[in-house]
């Protein structure tokens, strides 16, 4: 039997190669996607000198067209991860940059929109699909600074909840991760616009943030589970973290 596959999305950096690792490894043959052709290609040449089986494909998922072609290349389809997503700026509301919640709206929403609505019916194939929606807690809670962000990552949330009643009596279950304060090598300085000492100070003094394999970690266990099981929602933060606005860290 050929394995299941499984498309990732985002996979060039961060949680979205951390799951592709880990999806491989766990024997799904991955499709990884991301805008960086180079970087997702490098990635499954990885994956593959590993043993395991990954390709890549080169794509925005804001592109409706594009998105379109992409789906048209499966019949079935075992899981679709929608990975893509990401911050931009920590201004008030009184100052922030439309532009920038339009962005923001734009992948965390529309991107998971495009991707689910044009893979829906090859997981509904499949007779066992999977639809995974990253999150973040800034999805469950707001916090100074954060509301386009906030905004956004909630939108995905209640896209996944709404799904999941609509589709509910398929073989499709939908599973929202949501994680708290994860260090990765881009996401902070992608929202500080390439500003480093800015996003170190994100993650100062915090012994141990969450990482890109921590997550990849839940994802891959709520993939792997019986299909009848569904994660509904799993909330992930380190230990340091109680909140969105309630962080230990040490001196």
């Amino acid at each position: 039997m050929s394995a299941p596959i499984a498309v990732i999305t985002g996979a060039s950096s961060g949680i979205g190669a951390a799951t592709a690792r880990q999806l491989a490894a766990a024997g799904y043959r991955v499709v990884l996607t991301a805008r960086r052709k180079d970087r997702v290609e490098a990635l499954a040449a990885e994956i593959t000198e590993a043993g395991h089986q990954a390709t890549a494909y080169a794509l925005d998922v804001t592109d409706r067209a594009a998105v379109d072609e992409f789906a048209t290349a499966f019949r079935t389809l075992a899981v679709l991860v929608n990975n893509a997503g990401g911050a931009l700026g920590l201004d008030p509301v009184a100052t922030g940059d439309p532009e920038d919640w339009r962005r923001m709206f734009d992948v965390n929403v529309l991107g998971t929109l495009h991707m689910t609505q044009a893979l829906l019916p090859a997981l509904t194939a499949s007779g066992d699909g999977t639809v995974v929606v990253l999150s973040s807690t800034a999805g469950h809670a707001t916090y100074e600074g954060g509301a386009g962000y906030v905004a956004a990552k909630n939108g995905a949330r209640v896209l996944a909840e709404t799904l999941r009643l609509e589709i509910v009596g398929t073989p499709v279950r939908v599973i929202e991760i949501a994680p708290g304060l994860v260090k990765t090598e881009e996401f902070a300085t992608t929202r500080f616009r390439g500003d480093t000492d800015r996003a170190a100070k994100v993650y100062a003094g915090v012994a141990e943030p969450l990482t890109a394999d921590d997550v990849a970690d839940t994802i891959t266990w709520a993939c792997t589970r019986p299909p009848h099981v569904n994660i509904d929602l799993l909330v992930v933060r380190p230990r340091a973290q109680a909140s969105n606005t309630k962080l230990h860290r040490e001196p």
